[in-house]
């Protein structure tokens, strides 16, 4: 039985020259889903997202080892055994479309000391 982690999400993604675009991006998409979510629900006006951290990665080791968190997010949330057979992780489109030499740099990126907010 596949479980659903609803009550958080990570993103990744390679910002411009000013980073502090991100945080504009992300409001934009926070108002975007939760309007969507809430159509869906039947529950407009609802509060859906609360808060988010942002980090500006500035090395690519740090990049690649937090990817590599995020594609074993619903693991270590108890949510599946495999993440690529779960369909809200990106981790099996990953597998299909990266080149192998980057999966296996990803994958051999130790994320046990990554501080990461995840007590969710």
């Amino acid at each position: 039985m596949e479980m659903e982690l609803f009550n958080h999400y990570h993103f990744i993604a390679t910002s411009p020259e000013d980073p502090g675009t991100l945080r504009n991006f992300i409001g934009k998409l926070h108002m975007t889903t939760a309007k969507q979510l809430n159509e869906w629900d039947g529950t407009p006006g609802r509060k859906v997202w609360y808060q988010f951290w942002d980090s500006y990665i500035t090395f690519e080791r740090s990049y690649l080892a937090r990817l590599n968190y995020v594609h074993h997010n619903p693991v270590h949330h108890g949510v599946t055994d495999n993440v690529l057979g779960y369909r809200w992780c990106s981790a099996r489109r990953f597998s299909v479309n990266a080149p192998s030499a980057l999966m296996e740099t990803v994958e051999s990126c130790k994320i046990d000391e990554l501080e990461v907010e995840d007590d969710f």
